[in-house]
């Protein structure tokens, strides 16, 4: 009689897909609205670019033009005319939504399911690699830059679980099966560069190592990818140029310094950032050290990780997105190092870590370990928790209600910077402001003179997530501190208060009463 109990995942492992789980539901469910989301939340509504209302609209009129639904052709129209991405993870989320529905957090969860089974695969890998699986998945699930893009409404979920599925195919043991591996290897790998760009870093050294086992399976696995390439080609040709400014000029040692911070940020998170003042650089520092170390730790125990050829492997995949980031910045010209961007690397290195450390005798083992994920731990409690890990829009419109709170009879006009295509902060904006904020969306030539028959007073949040916003912020935050007929109240972190005392023409008294 079968035992079908012995087919089952290790308890461990469980453990830990049920701990992603929490983990992932978690970042989903609290983390706030972001800018790049809007861009596929407007994709998938068949409005990608949306022409907004010259006056004012209320937050939920904004969020009225999510609810539409984009067919796969308008998708794929769309992003070659106005975005940088392949279409594949659009077209999956577009049929997810329209199972579940609309709404971020379920557009999320998508990408918290797709993050499960990349953990999952991960696991498969470190069996064939000869290492132990639950520790890989708990080290991979730690790593923020992993944790981070596995729970937010963009490709990157889709692309991690689709590479990790393309090098388990790379690693098929089986004598019978090594050419339908290869070829499933190639064609896994070249659908995750259809869905994200950048993750076909991960296709070169995967091809290289089979090649190197034998030439012929190298060769199918780059056939299997072509299709795939030559789709993305396509897209490219029309977007290389759709977003001049996105990056800083490339400059080698400034893109090795963000190379070199970022990179410990994706393995042990944004402690840093919300430290005590007086301690942030020696907890910058030790996080540093920690990451130093462990890299120092794979080197030297390297060849007692697990099976040889499979950590040839791993160390090319850990290797290639951080030198292609930097590679692809020198030829550009441009420095495209975001921490989104290292998470294709982090379950590879978490895979060597974790190779290394249960090479160690027992105690040094579990010391080790355990600090590990204790910093793990304490970076994934700040991505779930802590707002300095989050983009500022949530902050911003929960401190326009309260002012609206504070005075319901004369709520502020909130005065929003378009930006420069009225995607990102204007999406994000309204996702989370309260359904009656009334919201105007200026720029740089928007004049105080325009806004007194508006409102009383004006909310003037300051968001400046592109140059167009910071613009517009600050000419018109200058122009209302020049004009008779508005003056600053104490408002908040992210919003200024102005209130208008032009009765007939100058200041009232009563009005600089209230």
């Amino acid at each position: 009689m079968p035992d079908h109990a012995s087919r089952l995942p290790p308890r461990p492992v469980l453990m830990v897909l049920l701990l992603g789980a929490l983990v992932l539901g978690g970042a989903a469910r609290l983390r706030g609205a972001e800018y790049d989301e809007q861009y596929s939340r407007f994709l998938l509504a068949g409005d990608a670019r949306p022409a907004w209302p010259v006056g004012a609209f209320t937050a939920a009129e904004g969020r009225q033009r999510f609810a539409g639904a984009a067919a796969p052709a308008g998708i794929a129209a769309d992003l070659r005319r106005t975005d940088v991405h392949p279409p594949l993870y659009f077209w999956l989320a577009a049929g997810w939504r329209a199972l579940v529905g609309d709404g971020l957090l379920r557009l999320r969860l998508f990408s918290v399911l797709c993050s499960l089974g990349a953990l999952g695969a991960a696991g498969l890998i470190a069996r064939r690699a000869a290492i132990p699986p639950a520790l890989s998945m708990l080290l991979t699930l730690g790593c923020y830059a992993f944790a981070y893009t596995g729970a937010v409404a963009r490709g990157f979920a889709l692309a991690q679980l689709l590479a990790l599925l393309g090098v388990l195919a790379a690693l098929r043991r089986e004598p019978a099966g090594t050419r339908f591996g290869a070829a499933l290897a190639g064609s896994l790998l070249g659908a995750a560069a259809f869905t994200n760009y950048l993750a076909a870093f991960l296709a070169v050294p995967a091809v290289l190592w089979l090649a190197a086992r034998r030439l012929s399976h190298g060769i199918l696995a780059a056939l299997a990818a072509l299709p795939f390439a030559a789709a993305d080609l396509w897209f490219l040709a029309a977007q290389h140029a759709s977003r001049p400014d996105q990056f800083q000029p490339f400059a080698l040692a400034h893109a090795a310094a963000r190379l070199a911070a970022l990179g410990a940020a994706s393995l042990a998170g944004g402690l840093p950032l919300y430290a005590p003042p007086a301690l942030s650089g020696a907890v910058a520092a030790l996080c540093g050290g920690l990451v130093a170390a462990a890299a120092l730790l794979v080197a030297a125990r390297f060849r007692r990780i697990g099976a040889a050829r499979p950590r040839l492997l791993l160390a090319g995949l850990a290797a290639a997105p951080p030198l292609g980031l930097l590679l692809l910045g020198a030829v550009s010209g441009n420095t495209p190092i975001e921490l989104r961007y290292l998470a294709f690397a982090t379950p590879y290195a978490a895979l060597l870590l974790a190779g290394a450390l249960a090479s160690l005798p027992r105690p040094a083992f579990a010391a080790c370990a355990a600090t590990a994920l204790a910093v793990q731990a304490a970076a994934i409690a700040g991505l779930l928790l802590r707002p300095e890990t989050m983009q500022p829009m949530r902050q911003a419109a929960r401190q326009a209600a309260a002012l609206a709170a504070a005075d319901p009879g004369d709520p502020p006009l909130v005065l929003l910077p378009r930006g420069n295509d009225g995607v990102g902060i204007v999406g994000a904006f309204v996702s989370e402001a309260p359904a009656a904020t009334r919201i105007l969306l200026i720029d740089a030539a928007t004049r105080p003179e325009a806004l007194r028959p508006l409102a009383s007073r004006l909310a003037l949040v300051r968001l400046d997530r592109d140059a167009e916003s910071s613009a517009a912020v600050t000419a018109l935050w200058a122009r209302l501190a020049a004009d008779p007929c508005w003056r600053a109240r104490q408002g908040s972190s992210r919003i200024e208060l102005f209130e208008n005392g032009c009765g007939s023409g100058g200041w009232t008294s009563t009005t600089a009463a209230r």
